[in-house]
């Protein structure tokens, strides 16, 4: 098993090479995941105009242990409410070069049932 370190030079080297061919725009922004070992979070980013448009994460929505699945799940619902309140239906899905697998994959489904398409 690889240091964490090491994994994470891999992951952001992974996520290089998908964001060259990925772009959030201002009618399809980007769903961006950061994934760290207590929390998870989520942002929701017009690469146009460079900016933020939305956020939500683990820490902020005052979950009681943030590093698991059933946290992945609320901040999916979290950004999805808060991405139709600004009339966001569809993104473009950037899962930040981890595997979409657990959190991950928690989180994003749990986008798709509160109503955004990717």
């Amino acid at each position: 098993m690889l240091p964490i370190r090491q994994r994470n030079v891999i992951r952001q080297r992974v996520h290089f090479r998908i964001r060259q061919k990925m772009e959030g725009t201002a009618v399809r922004p980007r769903l961006n995941v950061y994934r760290s070992l207590n929390h998870i979070y989520a942002q929701i980013i017009d690469d146009a105009k460079g900016e933020t448009l939305l956020s939500a994460s683990s820490l902020a929505a005052k979950v009681k242990t943030g590093g698991n699945v059933a946290a992945a799940k609320e901040v999916g619902k979290l950004v999805a409410e808060r991405a139709i309140e600004k009339g966001i239906k569809r993104v473009v899905f950037d899962r930040g070069g981890y595997l979409y697998h657990g959190r991950i994959k928690a989180l994003a489904d749990a986008a798709r049932e509160a109503g955004l398409e990717f």
